[in-house]
């Protein structure tokens, strides 16, 4: 009896990286091609035991974050389709729980090495069981679900020590990614600068950082850019979206009666910035606008200021 076709399942809504992907599985013996439109699709009818997913990293939304939606809905390896010179992205698909990363376009060599590492089906993962979405410990307890073991040189790369929350140079790293893909498909963004005067405890930086997420959707990015002050990306989201995240952060914080070092309330101010907009050309102008607003509610006495 012939051995059953297994099935290249690419997910991509770009005409010429599907004619290429399909042109590189036409010449490999029991695999074919197929375009899938959307990760929805695969959750609804998950595809057969040893099919390989192949996710476009321009994906909307995020491709990585598509990966983690895929846990534990099926038995197939995922790889994100980057640009060669990613040099984050093979850890970071890892992270969110893909068999590894291909080069874009995919090429005939490629996609061959990445099936014959992919020869059977893979074994059942856990679902992505991170609890409340106001836990703070995200990052590592998302890891802890992809993975079954905690990957420490990942998190600590990733995240900050103090909230878990993303860092600094992982934040940096996401408002050039967030950026070119909203310039890309004409998609609003949003880029929020939150903080406060002075200094806080550890434990009242971690009960923030579980306000945020408790605030967010699971396609924003959350970190910490300084000693008190967090940055804040929200695709698809306009000012109007952006302002109300922030006020339900402040309305949060107050009903916490949140305090500093020497016991004065935490008092909140909020910089907001979007995409389009006349001053927005590059991802520089999104963040230097966020800053300006958020000084500018400092100033103030606190409160949300949004780009005008």
């Amino acid at each position: 009896m012939a051995e059953a076709m297994r099935t290249v399942r690419i997910v991509t809504a770009d005409e010429s990286m599907l004619a290429s992907t399909r042109a590189a599985a036409s010449g490999l013996a029991g695999w074919q091609c197929a375009h899938v439109r959307g990760v929805d699709e695969l959750i609804e009818k998950p595809p057969a035991p040893g099919d390989v997913i192949l996710l476009d990293g321009n994906l909307r939304p995020n491709a990585y974050e598509s990966c983690r939606r895929l846990t534990g809905k099926t038995r197939c390896r995922t790889y994100v389709i980057v640009e060669k010179s990613n040099t984050w992205a093979e850890p970071i698909a890892h992270f969110c729980g893909a068999t590894g990363v291909l080069p874009r376009p995919v090429s005939a060599g490629d996609l061959r090495g990445a099936l014959e590492k992919s020869a059977g089906p893979r074994a059942a993962l856990p679902t992505d069981s991170r609890g409340a979405a106001h836990e703070p410990n995200f990052p590592e307890k998302l890891l802890r679900d992809l993975t079954g073991a905690i990957n420490k040189s990942l998190v600590v790369a990733l995240t900050d020590p103090e909230t878990n929350l993303f860092n600094y140079a992982f934040l940096n790293y996401k408002l050039d990614e967030e950026f070119k893909r909203a310039q890309r498909f004409g998609h609003p963004l949003a880029c929020v600068m939150l903080g406060f005067e002075g200094q806080a405890s550890e434990d009242v930086l971690r009960q923030l950082a579980g306000i945020f997420l408790s605030s967010a959707r699971d396609t924003d990015v959350l970190g910490r850019f300084d000693e008190n002050s967090f940055l804040f990306l929200l695709p698809n989201t306009g000012p109007d979206g952006a302002q109300v995240m922030a006020k339900r952060v402040g309305q949060s914080a107050e009903e916490l009666k949140l305090r500093d070092l020497v016991g004065d309330p935490l008092q909140i101010s909020v910089g907001i910035s979007f995409s389009p907009h006349p001053d927005v050309k590059k991802r520089e102008d999104l963040f230097s606008l966020a800053r300006r607003s958020f000084l500018a509610a400092e100033q103030a006495g606190g409160g949300v200021v949004t780009t005008p």
